[in-house]
């Protein structure tokens, strides 16, 4: 029998096994695991041995809770096979960050539809769909119609472009093998700052949308105008493109300095 050395990742160490005594206990066996290999892989991407070897967990445990996890999109691979944090945390950080937003959004929104006399919109992504969850439309005349908590496809639309341009490699992926839009598209989104779509979600609707970032600088929503393409024309980001960006860029500073120390200071 060979005899482990003391690198194999098949055996913790002893400062492993140290930092695993000093660790919280729940009382719930399976939730304490599974955090022990969220905060291990909060330090970086890990193989199952990486994995096994930092937690102390025997390999079964760790390969069944990682692949639970995955599913659950709280963990995914990376294009190594190495186990990395998930997506689903950046979701549920703009869920908790969404009141904020929604206070701050509301004179963002009226001054969009005053300066473009288009429909404004916010999306965040939930799950495999997006869902407008603050939106002001215009008074009279041919308008795009989105009311609050509409579900729409990710796979049409600026707002769906911005909201998978920045993702991880594989989701991104993923999003696209249904898409009205490609790799070269997003490629083009991420260097400009913008999206904008033609007759891609609904014959004869444009849009036009812009990144809404939390403190982390992660993607957490987009903002939109939308509403005729024989009113808005066929090229609409170069009339509308800099009015949109510049309402995501102060939605993003405003929740940026909501979430500061000096903020909640008292």
């Amino acid at each position: 029998m060979d005899t482990p050395s003391k690198n194999d990742d098949r055996f913790p160490s002893a400062n492993d096994q140290n930092l695993h005594q000093e660790e919280i206990h729940s009382g719930v066996g399976v939730l304490d695991k599974t955090v022990r290999i969220l905060d291990t892989l909060e330090t970086g991407p890990m193989t199952l041995g990486q994995l096994v070897n930092a937690t102390g967990l025997a390999r079964p445990t760790a390969h069944r809770l990682a692949i639970a996890l995955e599913r659950h999109r709280f963990v995914l691979r990376d294009a190594h096979g190495r186990f990395v944090l998930g997506s689903r945390f950046a979701e549920l950080a703009a869920a908790a960050g969404e009141d904020r937003l929604l206070t701050a959004s509301g004179p963002i929104l009226h001054t969009l539809l005053t300066r473009s006399g288009e429909s404004a919109q916010i999306f965040r992504r939930q799950g495999e769909v997006r869902i407008c969850i603050a939106a002001v439309e215009r008074a009279s005349g041919l308008r795009d119609s989105i009311p609050v908590g509409a579900l729409l496809s990710m796979e049409a639309g600026s707002a769906a472009q911005i909201l998978l341009a920045w993702e991880e490699p594989e989701r991104l992926h993923q999003g696209l093998r249904h898409a009205k839009f490609n790799t070269a598209t997003l490629a083009t989104v991420r260097k400009r700052g913008w999206a904008e779509s033609i007759n891609e979600r609904e014959e004869g609707v444009c849009s036009i949308s812009a990144p809404i970032r939390n403190g982390s600088g992660q993607v957490m929503a987009a903002i939109s105008i939308s509403g005729p393409v024989n009113r808005m024309s066929t090229t609409p980001g170069r009339r509308y493109a800099p009015l949109v960006m510049a309402a995501g860029k102060y939605l993003t500073e405003a929740l940026l300095r909501a979430s500061s120390p000096a903020h909640h200071r008292v």
